[in-house]
């Protein structure tokens, strides 16, 4: 009976943490309050010469988008309230 109720404890956590696991992904999916809209965004960094812009995407709360500047390929960390470029780094790939 012991080992029964262990299972079934385990079972649960185990169904309790896929729960908030889905739950933690589908919160980083949308935007945070005061979110400028997308089409701002990316407007902003086309003035700035980031065109064009090949991908975007939202990670830990922020936009990571993929777009070129002079030839190059770039990968921008962008703030999504401010649309402050957080980060650059060339795409080597």
């Amino acid at each position: 009976m012991k080992n029964v109720k262990n299972s079934l404890l385990a079972v649960t956590l185990s169904g309790i943490a896929a729960v908030a696991a889905a739950q933690s992904h589908a919160k980083d999916e949308m935007p945070p309050p005061g979110a400028m809209a997308l089409s701002s965004l990316l407007t902003k960094l086309e003035q700035q010469g980031y065109t064009p812009v090949v991908d975007v995407s939202l990670e830990r709360g922020r936009w990571e988008v993929e777009a070129y500047k002079e030839g190059r390929k770039w990968d921008l960390e962008v703030d999504p309230n401010s649309g402050e470029i957080l980060e650059v780094k060339e795409d080597k790939d």
